[in-house]
């Protein structure tokens, strides 16, 4: 019988995990590649899954795509991987049980770290590896993006028609972690013209079945689900899960309850579990119809917009602005960084942009000062947060905290690797990249946190980008600026620049760019200073000229000095023609420079009062 016309009968048993069992086994190497160098142990675990009751199998190719098998130095063999899977699981499965080709899930919870493009190219070469060696259906599982998993159901519709079980993964309960419910993600991939849908990893049976209280019968599709055998723990440098087969026994009625009819297991499962399913649904059939959960009442989306001062973006796209940068300090004397907020907002700056951990270097925490010089100064704190040192759960709940403690203008970067800091050791976190991090920050923005859960209250954050100059492709800068803007920024800060020609250059390449730009200055307060930026911190670059004016009164502190304010006041001057927002970065907490050049800025800003670009200036 063809697996479409079993599953309109009855309930199927699938398989459990097969990284699980080789994993207890001390298998510790791509588990995709055993299908070529231990054939015969893949398909005893197929058999184990069949033994146990298993109607449906899968093949072991979860991560059986080019951009998974690098990793690994085995991208060239995806076809060679895939065959030998398919074959190792009809060697298997004999006549009566059915394979379905497994390809997985490549985003995972980084919506943007891959391009939706390369997602395509993957998929559709391990899709035809798989399809050529007959296997009788598709299961594509472990997608927490729904765009990727909606563009790879169309793909594999096109190719095939063979049933398609296509299955999303949840952070949270009903919820994916764009904050899409279950049921609607279901539906859309239905008509989309998925054959099964439905849940599988991440959640143990019990969170399982409350995503699927809510979700109704498909009108033309069935229900699956291959829950985890339970919460992880971490234990001995590895996960580990409960070993309760007679659990899932007992919980199995309540699946076939909710209308699911391809029933199996995921991470942590084994024959064992496969067997209490198959037990307790011997000759059961699917139910068609089911009582659907009305979803708790959700809670009303409030915004607190509404006690914010005008936006960070509003006022640099109305007037000149500026705002300056000054580094939280490194021991725990915090008086002499108050002075300077203070001697800034005296000066006009708009806002004190607080660098996080700049150079990868440990410092008083920016959400501290931020919130102190507020209290105390009633400054503007712009709050700089990196994707180098949190992970996803320390990202969200450090921007809550902002969000409660009213700190609402935000910068977000990727963060100098831990290397170049006092602990080289370190780890570079990295969950997220700059992108995704800005996308995650406007999704608070929508009352969603990262998991897709409702947060009750939308958080009001002006969201700041970076922009790099400093490249070989002004160009390509560009376009990562467009797709920040895509992912949601509000604004942009420049890194530093130290000539008239890099203004006009960064000027002609962005002033199609409709989100304002802060343009960055730094003055110099010596050659050694100097050559330091140029030579060896990422992303600046001085002229010659400014250097030779540097090396002109090296050894001179107060010429020195005398000779860095003449530059960046000469550099305002330019960008003031071009830009609206100045962006000054404090050297070596001299904020007395940064004060007297915000003045300055100031002052030269009335006088162009409405705001006329002339960028003749520069040209001449």
């Amino acid at each position: 019988m063809k697996l479409e016309d079993a599953l309109k009968e009855k309930i199927l048993i699938a398989d459990g995990a097969m990284g699980t069992l080789l994993y207890s086994y001390g298998t510790d190497q791509c588990f995709e590649e055993l299908n070529i160098s231990q054939a015969e142990h893949i398909q005893q675990i197929h058999s184990a899954y069949i033994e146990a009751g298993a109607d449906v199998i899968q093949t072991n190719t979860y991560g059986g795509n080019y951009l998974k098998l690098e990793r690994y130095g085995l991208q060239d063999h995806v076809k060679e991987i895939n065959s030998a899977a398919v074959k190792n699981a009809k060697t298997a499965a004999g006549e009566s049980t059915h394979v379905l080709g497994t390809i997985g899930g490549i985003r995972s919870i980084r919506p943007q770290s891959i391009e939706l493009e390369e997602i395509k190219r993957t998929f559709r070469e391990q899709l035809y590896c798989l399809l050529l060696e007959g296997v009788d259906g598709l299961l594509l599982e472990t997608y927490y993006d729904l765009e990727e998993l909606s563009t790879v159901v169309q793909i594999a519709r096109k190719a095939t028609d063979l049933p398609i079980i296509a299955q999303v993964s949840l952070q949270e309960i009903g919820v994916l972690q764009d904050g899409t419910s279950v049921g609607a993600a279901l539906k859309q991939l239905e008509e989309l013209g998925a054959n099964g849908v439905g849940i599988n990893c991440r959640q143990g049976p019990y969170h399982m079945l409350r995503s699927l209280e809510g979700v109704p019968l498909p009108k033309h599709a069935f229900l699956s689900s291959y829950p985890n055998a339970s919460l992880p723990s971490f234990t001995d440098g590895g996960l580990q899960y409960n070993n309760n087969p007679e659990y899932f026994g007992e919980v199995a009625k309540s699946f076939q309850a909710q209308g699911v009819r391809l029933l199996g297991g995921c991470c942590g499962t084994t024959p064992d579990h496969t067997r209490a399913f198959s037990n307790a649904l011997k000759g059961a059939v699917p139910v068609t119809e089911k009582k659907i959960r009305e979803p708790e009442s959700k809670i009303e989306v409030r915004s607190r917009a509404i006690d914010l001062p005008e936006s960070l973006p509003s006022i640099v796209a109305s007037r000149p602005s500026v705002v300056v940068e000054l580094d939280p300090p490194k021991k725990l004397n915090t008086e002499a960084f108050m002075r300077g907020a203070k001697a800034l907002t005296e000066a006009g700056a708009d806002a004190i942009t607080l660098a996080d951990n700049s150079l990868a270097s440990p410092r008083v925490s920016n959400e501290s000062l931020g919130h102190l010089i507020k209290e105390k100064i009633g400054a503007r704190p712009l709050v700089h947060i990196t994707c180098r040192d949190r992970n996803l759960i320390g990202l969200q709940s450090h921007l809550m905290g902002l969000h409660t403690l009213g700190l609402h203008d935000l910068l977000a970067v990727t963060g100098d690797p831990t290397k170049v800091g006092d602990f080289p050791g370190a780890t570079s976190v990295y969950d997220v990249s700059s992108f995704e991090l800005i996308e995650m920050i406007s999704q608070l923005n929508r009352g969603v946190s990262m998991s897709g859960k409702d947060l009750g209250e939308s958080t009001s954050f002006s969201i700041g980008a970076a922009f790099n100059p400093h490249v070989r492709s002004v160009e390509r800068a560009v376009l990562r600026m467009e797709k920040k803007i895509a992912a949601g920024a509000d604004y942009f800060m420049s890194q530093p620049v130290f000539s008239q020609e890099k203004l006009l250059e960064v000027y002609e390449h962005t002033k199609h760019i409709e989100k304002p730009m802060y343009i960055g200055l730094m003055p110099l307060t010596g050659s050694r200073n100097a050559e330091f930026l140029h030579n060896e911190v990422p992303g600046i670059k001085l002229s010659d000229e400014v250097r030779e004016r540097m090396a002109k009164v090296s050894g001179d502190k107060e010429q020195s000095a005398k000779e860095g304010i003449a530059i960046t006041k000469s550099l305002i001057d330019a960008a003031l023609d071009l830009f609206n927002g100045i962006y000054l970065i404090t050297p070596f907490m001299r904020y007395e420079v940064t004060a007297e050049l915000t003045k300055y800025a100031n002052k030269q800003a009335a006088k162009r009062a409405g705001g006329i670009h002339n960028v003749s200036n520069i040209i001449h």
